[in-house]
């Protein structure tokens, strides 16, 4: 067999660059694999960070994605510690920020997300966190221990789990949002309501419908100043208030961006030759006709293995179904699909921690679907939002109708 003499390179070394570089060998690639990435840290999930991880639940090491010997074994360069300063799609090189240059035959962006920054008054106190990196959050865990309140900004995902955690840990929290509800754009005023009332049985402050104007404190924060003049004591302030795609190198590349990296539905970039996955991809999906830019676990899953495939010629379209999780409390749940805008959000069981399932239809079709401590179902709901199909409102209610059965005719 001849060797292959090509060089793949994966810029990004978080969960997608990680396993598209396993994925590559899995496939029997055997040229040069560089995986790249800015921070110190092997490639780790990033999940964990907001939950088991700041809670002190979840070991250390618990968050890599491979072994630490992996990419030796595996014949993977991994360079941590190291920032692609530019690349030059024509003539297939990357600038790097130690100085030298790389040629690559096929290359793959998981350039991943950044936390979106606080930029009121008083943002730049100390005491102030975001949390996107496994450094960010062993500052924040540090900052926990010896704190005596803490605020939240944002009812978001991130904000929401923050939250949790750091009242897990036994902190006074209050949570700043100014929509009315936690995670209202996501889920709705119904499940909103649930996250509401989770926070606030566990003890937690919600200030809902208001923002954060200043932050007050003389070198470090001592003060959170809300848009309706409420004055709120803390010492620790975390900002959950989104994240952004890190989609600059491939603009000053003149590759084509959006609201992230355009791809069609084999995650290839307008050059043929460079592919995008992860929180950066506003990926073509072939299911739900139109671009979708995912920031959650699974996709990067999914995607880094599916990029690389296409990087070797296989050509698999990516049509997974979006899938996220959240753990807050003694809730857990899964979501499925992928619905901005929906007509009606129909229930079976009732809301709360005993368990229920919720589905979101759009013209009749359940576009998602989510069971909130109900288990061993996320697949059977997955094929129902892949299905498209409309299902009766009475069957989807109704708990003696099985899961498995809801795209079975009555």
């Amino acid at each position: 067999m001849t060797a292959d003499h090509r060089t793949f390179v994966i810029i990004g070394a978080g969960f997608a660059g990680a396993k598209a570089a396993e994925a590559l060998r899995e496939r029997g690639f055997d040229g040069r694999v560089v995986l790249i990435g800015e921070e110190p840290e092997r490639p780790y999930e990033r999940p964990p960070l907001s939950k088991g991880y700041l809670t002190g639940d979840a070991g250390k090491d618990s968050v890599f994605v491979h072994d630490e010997d992996f990419y030796a074994k595996q014949s993977v360069e991994l360079r941590t510690g190291t920032g692609v300063t530019s690349l030059d799609p024509a003539g297939r090189t990357i600038s790097l920020s130690d100085g030298s240059r790389l040629r690559f035959d096929k290359a793959l962006l998981a350039t991943g997300s950044e936390a979106r920054r606080l930029t009121v008054p008083g943002s730049e106190l100390a005491g102030v966190h975001h949390l996107r990196t496994k450094a960010d959050a062993d500052a924040l865990a540090t900052a926990a221990a010896t704190a005596s309140s803490a605020v939240v900004i944002g009812a978001g995902w991130i904000g929401s789990e923050v939250a949790a955690s750091l009242r897990t840990r036994g902190l006074p929290v209050t949570i700043v949002e100014p929509a009315s509800l936690p995670l209202e754009r996501v889920l709705g005023r119904e499940v909103g309501a649930v996250y509401r009332d989770l926070h606030a049985g566990h003890g937690v402050a919600l200030r809902l419908g208001d923002g954060v104007a200043a932050l007050h404190g003389t070198g470090r924060v001592e003060e959170v100043l809300t848009t309706s003049g409420a004055r709120i004591p803390a010492d620790l302030v975390v900002a959950g208030i989104g994240a952004t795609p890190r989609i600059r190198l491939a603009a000053d590349a003149g590759l084509t961006v959006g609201d992230g990296v355009v791809t069609d539905e084999f995650l290839r970039t307008s050059h043929p030759d460079i592919y995008a996955a992860g929180d950066i991809a506003a990926a073509w999906h072939p299911l739900f006709r139109g671009r979708l830019r995912v920031e959650h676990w699974a996709n990067a899953l999914n995607q880094g293995p599916a990029a690389a495939a296409g990087m070797l010629g296989a050509g698999e379209a990516y049509d997974q179904v979006p899938y996220f999780f959240s753990d807050q409390y003694d809730l857990g749940m899964e979501y499925t699909g992928h619905c901005p805008e929906w007509d009606r959000v129909v229930f079976r069981g009732t809301l709360g921690t005993d368990g229920f399932l919720a589905f979101w239809l759009r013209d009749g079709v359940v576009a998602a679907a989510m069971n909130a401590n109900v288990w061993d179902v996320s697949d059977q709901l997955q094929q129902l939002v892949r299905a498209r199909v409309r299902v009766p409102e009475q069957r989807l209610t109704d708990p003696d109708v099985p899961v498995e059965a809801l795209l079975t005719a009555e």
